[in-house]
């Protein structure tokens, strides 16, 4: 199975060797993040495929290695591009020999089901570092392989309100909000990928693999950034600050007479010449406004000030006078002026792969590498 494991020989990658145990988002966000940076990544799917297959609509239709129409959902195809896929069941001796077997050539090996369920099948790090010593082998779990919650599942919304998250996010006297994507899940796929690069530049060391305990709760929780320092810092819960910035004012949604726009002069000197690129000159001696401190305790009053002056320009003209002015601004885009936009469109995020299949480009540019994307998601066993 293990044959040639680069699909660009000139990617950061290639030539590793991951066998992917994995389903729904984080651990194929990880596996996906490491098959595009060139590894040769085989999904292995249960006899049921990747719950994620079914999560429709929306659908793509495409023909799979038998010549028939498959209808797959487009969420699988967000995490799984690049990969080769193979149908096992662990409870059939012969399907659980092939990964076994598989596992033992690998360089990584990527998990995430629930802690103990993989020891069941000998499909453990304990087992298979046995016999494969230098095996980095990554787990991914709501909590982690250790403490109290250890054995419980995680899911992305329950970890989004255990990790503090939702008690941060929405409107000051709204109720506490999850993020529009699946943030825990994304996250911790990506730390996953790198921890497990870190490990094996150890491995390169050491000549020995080792085992990567990543939790949905940990990586959340580590994403609380200033907000925990906050916390730590004053005893106090950070204030939600709706679409404001917890600490930085004038700073957020601010209307235009044809939509709104986000203003983020985000120190003293930007502040400035927002004022006179708005033509408020008149701002710049009061006091109330003069630091940036002095500017939360009055934002109330700050806030009316601006949105009073720029809700008689359209968006073009505010947006024109904060670029002359250096002052970092910009539209709300929706998804279809996102993937209009001539920024994104020059850096190449929006992918059209093989089949005419959509996909989004992981956003790494090197200098002297090349990312390994020409191919779309498996279809269902289709190395089998």
């Amino acid at each position: 199975m293990w044959l040639d494991a680069s699909r660009n020989p000139n990617s950061p990658l290639a030539g590793l060797k991951v066998l992917e145990l994995a389903r729904v988002l984080a651990g194929p966000w990880c596996g996906q993040i490491l098959a595009d940076l060139g590894a040769d990544v085989i999904k292995v799917e249960g006899p049921d495929g990747d719950t994620t297959r079914h999560w429709g609509p929306p659908w793509i239709e495409r023909t799979n290695a038998a010549g028939e129409t498959v209808r797959e959902a487009a969420y699988y195809h967000a995490t799984n591009r690049g990969k080769r896929d193979i149908v096992a069941d662990f409870r059939d001796p012969d399907d659980l020999e092939r990964v076994s077997t598989l596992a033992q050539g690998a360089d990584v090996l990527l998990e995430n089901f629930k802690t103990g369920t993989l020891a069941k099948f000998g499909l453990d790090h304990a087992t298979l570092s046995a016999i494969n010593p230098a095996l980095v082998y990554c787990s991914i779990t709501g909590f982690g392989h250790t403490g109290p919650r250890a054995h419980e599942p995680g899911y992305d919304v329950l970890i989004q309100a255990m990790s503090g998250f939702m008690s941060l996010t929405g409107e000051p006297d709204g109720q506490p909000m999850k993020m529009g994507v699946s943030i825990s899940d994304l996250t911790c796929g990506m730390w996953a990928a790198n921890a497990i690069q870190a490990a094996l530049l150890m491995r390169h060391r050491t000549g020995l693999g080792q085992h990567i305990d990543m939790a949905l709760l940990d990586c959340s929780v580590s994403l609380l950034a200033n907000q925990a320092m906050y916390y730590m810092t004053t005893g106090q819960q950070p204030p939600r600050a709706g679409n404001g910035h917890a600490v930085v004012s004038a700073y957020g949604v601010y209307p235009a007479s044809d939509g709104p726009v986000i203003l983020a002069p985000a120190n003293d000197s930007l502040f400035a010449r927002l004022l006179q690129a708005l033509g408020r000159d008149d701002m710049l001696g009061d006091e109330r406004f003069a630091t940036n401190e002095a500017r939360l305790a009055n934002r109330e009053a700050l806030d009316r000030e601006i949105a009073g002056t720029t809700g008689r320009m359209t968006r073009e003209e505010l947006l024109t006078r904060c670029a002359d002015a250096g002052v970092p601004a910009g539209p709300i885009n929706d998804l279809e002026a996102v993937f209009a936009d001539p920024q994104v469109r020059h850096r190449g995020l929006a992918l059209d792969l093989p089949g005419g299949l959509p996909g989004l480009r992981t956003p790494f540019s090197f200098s002297d590498a090349e990312l390994a994307i020409a191919d779309p998601s498996p279809t269902f066993g289709e190395d089998d």
